[in-house]
């Protein structure tokens, strides 16, 4: 049997590429009003409810988690870098509450709130701290808050620069007030400003234009 040498086919040639660095898609970056009750994920869990049954998108990610029992300003994406750069703490961008405690906090209270306090896990960074009036076109909680009666409330615009576990509330519970409502208003450069509870909006554009600025600040 002869063996003969195998036919060689011939070559498709490479689509040339183009030079130089290719630009980097679209980036999207969702803000979302997250009711009381639902989780910062997509699946459900137990009582609580996902974010597939509030968000008609797919193909992004929570950047920075909000608890189930808390309200407010959910980010999401479907750009890394911008991801990290708004969850991680290394980056310390800033994130405002409204917080509603039970009674009034003092000046001294809000000062230890600004210096920092002494929490399991360590001591907080230095805040920002004020007394607020009631947060303007506050809607209300579904369910509602428990109040006690004769025991009044009030509220704190807090800024934080870190995000551990149920932070805010450990930290005015540690100065004495504690927590009956918390919603984030805002993270960074953006806010809740014309979102009603379980409303969205989206962002795109360039990754570099849609990220904050980092802050060296400690």
């Amino acid at each position: 049997m002869l063996c003969l040498p195998a036919m060689r086919s011939a070559r498709t040639p490479r689509p040339s590429r183009p030079a130089g660095p290719q630009p980097r898609p679209a980036a999207r970056l969702v803000c979302f009003n997250k009711p009381y009750g639902v989780l910062s994920q997509f699946t459900p869990e137990g009582r609580w409810q996902g974010l597939k049954d509030w968000l008609p998108i797919s193909g992004v990610y929570v950047a920075g988690r909000l608890d189930a029992d808390s309200e407010g300003l959910l980010l999401l994406t479907d750009d890394g870098r911008l991801q990290a750069r708004i969850a991680d703490p290394k980056f310390k961008l800033e994130k405002t509450y409204w917080v509603q405690v039970e009674g009034i906090p003092d000046e001294d209270a809000l000062e230890n709130l600004r210096r920092g306090v002494q929490l399991k896990d360590g001591p907080t960074r230095p805040a920002r701290a004020r007394l607020m009036e009631t947060p303007a076109g506050l809607w209300e909680r579904q369910p509602p808050i428990r109040f006690r009666q004769n025991i009044p409330t009030a509220w704190i615009e807090l800024a934080i620069r870190e995000g551990r576990n149920r932070q805010v509330r450990r930290m005015t519970a540690a100065v004495g007030f504690p927590t009956l409502r918390l919603i984030r208003a805002a993270i960074g450069p953006w806010t809740l400003e014309g979102l009603a509870p379980g409303a969205w909006r989206q962002l795109q554009g360039k990754p570099e234009d849609l990220l904050p600025p980092y802050n060296s600040r400690p």
